[in-house]
């Protein structure tokens, strides 16, 4: 898989509540963005960013951003969603009582079966991201093609409630990136925002994952800056979600590790540069990533 670093010195993360930093950027996006109409065009235009947030959105441009570039200990939590929504209640229940933030990469598909999975992450506070619209791959679809899935998950989340919630963050079907790719999101508005690690944990039992597999394939990756990837469903049926399992305890070590869990929505109102590691593949082969 082709990665392309952007090596670029800005400021560290500054410690500032998140809440307040989520908010301010919550109020510019939906201000800024145009609504589904003008986004149905065939030939959409970049989106327009407010100044106050354009630095930072344009430091995560032209690069599959793997991990926040900061010496300080935080890491995001991040979730995909294009099966079920199995794990959800569970999910959001662990992140609550820990006062934990996270970002859901939906797909354009899975916010029109399920409507009220995109207004209860949204209510939760949580940021929603696009994860495509039928999670295909990107490389067998031409330009075109790939447009469409970017736009058709913005409109179905829109239309699903997603509201101010709505970031301008793009994850690979598959993480299935490529400079060329990377540009074509970004001229739609959306920075590519990838993982340091997945856990693994939706290969479920039948592939020989358990809840403590998991949990040490997200300590071990555990870095000033590392995005952790997890599901929130469970594929081909099942319900055993095997990340909801292990979020808690994710979560609890993080913490007792010395790190803080941030909101990446935060980068956007205080400019950082997230990159991906030179020379690094991805561990595992992911059917939904």
């Amino acid at each position: 898989m082709e990665t392309r670093s952007l090596v670029v010195a800005h400021p560290r993360v500054r410690r500032r509540p998140i809440a307040v930093a989520a908010a301010l950027f919550a109020v510019l996006w939906g201000a800024v963005v145009p609504g589904p109409q003008a986004l149905a065009a065939r030939a959409a235009p970049p989106r327009p960013v407010a100044a106050a947030d354009q630095e930072g959105l344009r430091a995560l441009f032209g690069s599959e951003n793997r991990v926040i570039r900061t010496d300080e200990r935080v890491v995001a939590v991040t979730f995909n969603a294009a099966w079920n929504d199995a794990g959800l209640t569970g999910i959001l229940g662990d992140l609550e009582r820990r006062h934990a933030p996270a970002t859901f990469f939906l797909t354009g598909d899975f916010a029109d079966r399920h409507p009220e999975v995109v207004k209860r992450v949204a209510a939760a506070g949580h940021g929603l991201g696009n994860h495509s619209y039928s999670h295909p791959y990107f490389a067998d679809l031409s330009a075109e093609g790939r447009r469409r899935e970017v736009q058709a998950a913005d409109r179905a989340l829109r239309a699903a409630g997603a509201g101010k919630a709505l970031t301008p963050f793009f994850r690979f079907p598959y993480s299935e990136t490529s400079p060329a790719r990377i540009r074509e999101v970004n001229g739609l508005g959306f920075a590519d925002i990838e993982f340091t690690t997945d856990t693994n944990g939706w290969m479920g039992s039948e592939g020989g994952m358990t809840v403590d597999h998991a949990v040490r394939r997200a300590l071990d990756a555990l870095r000033p800056g590392a995005i952790l990837q997890m599901h929130v469903g469970a594929s081909q049926g099942r319900t055993e979600v095997i990340d909801a399992g292990a979020l808690p305890r994710i979560l609890d070590a993080v913490s007792d590790r010395g790190y803080r869990v941030i909101d990446l929505r935060a980068l956007l109102a205080s400019p950082a540069t997230l990159a991906a590691p030179s020379g690094r593949g991805i561990e595992g082969d992911a059917s939904e990533r």
